[in-house]
């Protein structure tokens, strides 16, 4: 059976993955701060939505699903996938399925897979069971999109919607610690000089900057991304 639906190109979710990730690292001096991203939105109308960019949504049990979602919430989930499936292996197919929930006010989800073709097979691209890099790259993709990001009992991951960019919150160092360690090799890494490590794969790759900018952690969460994916490396 054919679970694809009306699936995106690569070719068309890097070019949206790269337009969103240009918006990520752009505009520093006037976007504003995840802190003062609005909370309560109860006038905006949800839309109705059954898909996430490419995939077909599914609740955490499979079945097909359908969300109520705030509409630039809606829009951010399909720019994360995007530029999830553009870092991903080119044997990969774009993301057919996303396994998930949405709060009731439309401006949270929480992701349990996202689901690829290969091989007329689907796999797991991300599940919340599975402790591994593919793990450490799902984190990494939704930390370059989202403010908030939290790892719930049992792995899955549950976002709220703001605008992008490190905030210096407690999850967000929590995460460059662990992807320090667990994708970087950097065995020394903790709270207290996170930033000295995580800066090092920034300058392997030829980046210079402040990870704890706007711009050094958009790029420190796309190149962990890839690193978990297998598609980038260095020495």
């Amino acid at each position: 059976m054919n679970h694809n639906g009306h699936p995106f190109s690569r070719r068309r979710l890097l070019a949206g993955a790269a337009a969103a990730s240009a918006v990520t690292v752009t505009g520093v001096a006037t976007a504003p701060t995840a802190a003062a991203a609005p909370t309560h939105r109860s006038t905006t109308p949800l839309v109705a939505r059954d898909r996430i960019g490419s995939a077909a949504l599914h609740a955490p049990d499979g079945t097909a699903s359908q969300g109520r979602f705030q509409p630039d919430f809606h829009d951010r989930l399909a720019a994360w996938l995007a530029f999830w499936s553009a870092n991903s292996p080119r044997a990969w197919s774009a993301p057919v399925q996303v396994l998930g929930t949405v709060d009731a006010a439309g401006d949270a989800f929480v992701l349990h897979a996202v689901r690829y073709r290969r091989d007329d097979e689907l796999h797991d691209g991300f599940a919340a069971a599975r402790a591994d890099g593919t793990r450490w790259a799902a984190l990494a993709s939704l930390h370059h999109h989202f403010p908030t990001v939290a790892v719930l009992p049992g792995g899955a991951v549950r976002v709220v919607d703001g605008p992008a960019g490190f905030t210096g919150s407690a999850a967000q160092v929590d995460f460059a610690v662990g992807a320090c360690r667990e994708l970087w090799g950097e065995a020394g890494a903790g709270v207290s000089r996170w930033q000295e490590y995580a800066a090092r794969p920034l300058a392997r790759a030829g980046q210079r900057g402040d990870v704890a900018s706007r711009a050094g952690w958009a790029t420190f969460t796309r190149l962990s991304l890839r690193r978990g994916l297998g598609t980038e490396s260095y020495a």
